[in-house]
C-alpha cells in the first residue's frame, strides 16, 4: 500500500481527492491536513509515501513547504492555477494536478508514480489486492479469469467466485501484468491462460463467449 496525505485549506477540494483514493486500492490516506504546518507534524510522525498538496495556501504555500523538507515524499501538486506548474516541477513534484481534477488525471498521476517512483520489484507479484465493499481482497492472478466493465465498477469473475470493485477498464489493464491478461474488448479483459478457444470474433473463458471488439483483435496474436 502507498501511504499518502492530503494537504489543502478547501474542504471541496480534501472530499474530491478522499473519495478519489478509496477508488484506488493502492493507497492508503493517513491524513487530511488542511495547512502545511498539520502537515509537517504527520510527515514527522508517520511514513508517508505520497503528499497530494495544493500550492496557494494561507501561511507557508505548497511550494515554500516542499522547499523546506529535507527528504519529502513523492508530491503531485494540486492548484486551480496553472502558471505554478513550471515551479513545482523544478521542485521536482512527480505530476501536477489543476483543478478541477477528474478521477481519469488522477489516475494517470498514480501510474506515474508506480512507474518513476515505486517500480516492481525484480520478484513479480502474482496477485493483486483489489477493494471490495470497503474491503481489500487478494486475488491471485492465476484465479481470475476474466474482468467486465459494468459502468463505473468492474466484475472480477474468478474460479471461486465474482467481485464488484470501483476502477475503470484502463486502470485495471495496469495493475495487471502484461502479456498475462488482455484487452479484448473496451469492456472485457481476460486472462490469456484461461483462454480455451479464440476466433475474430469471441474468445471462449470457461463456459463464458466474450465478444473480441475489432480494435482488439490485434490482441489476439499474443495469445499464440
Amino acid at each position: 500500500m502507498i501511504r499518502c496525505i492530503l494537504v489543502d485549506d478547501e474542504p471541496l477540494a480534501l472530499e474530491v481527492l478522499e473519495r478519489f483514493i478509496s477508488r484506488t486500492p493502492q493507497l492508503e490516506l493517513v491524513a487530511k491536513c488542511g495547512n502545511a504546518l498539520d502537515a509537517f507534524k504527520v510527515l514527522h510522525d508517520q511514513q508517508v509515501d505520497l503528499m497530494f498538496l495544493d500550492i496557494k495556501m494561507p501561511g507557508i504555500n505548497g511550494l515554500d513547504f516542499v522547499s523546506s523538507l529535507k527528504a519529502p515524499p513523492a508530491v503531485i501538486f494540486t492548484t486551480a492555477f496553472a502558471e505554478h506548474a513550471v515551479k513545482g516541477f523544478e521542485l521536482e513534484a512527480l505530476d501536477y494536478l489543476l483543478k478541477p481534477i477528474t478521477f481519469e488525471r488522477f489516475e494517470k498521476s498514480i501510474r506515474k508514480l508506480h512507474k518513476m517512483h515505486l517500480p516492481e520489484p525484480a520478484n513479480v507479484k502474482d496477485y493483486t489486492y483489489f477493494k471490495v465493499s470497503g474491503r481489500l481482497i487478494k486475488i491471485f492472478h492465476a484465479d481470475l479469469l476474466y474482468a467486465q466493465s459494468v459502468k463505473d465498477y468492474i466484475l472480477i469473475c474468478t474460479r471461486t467466485g465474482n467481485h464488484l470493485t470501483h476502477m475503470t477498464m484502463k486502470y485495471l489493464a495496469g495493475l495487471l501484468p502484461s502479456p498475462a491478461f488482455l484487452r479484448v474488448h473496451r469492456s472485457y479483459l481476460v486472462n490469456r491462460a484461461a483462454i480455451s478457444q479464440a476466433d475474430k470474433n469471441n474468445v471462449h473463458v470457461g463456459k463464458e463467449i466474450i465478444p473480441v471488439g475489432e480494435n482488439y483483435r490485434g490482441n489476439l496474436e499474443k495469445i499464440t
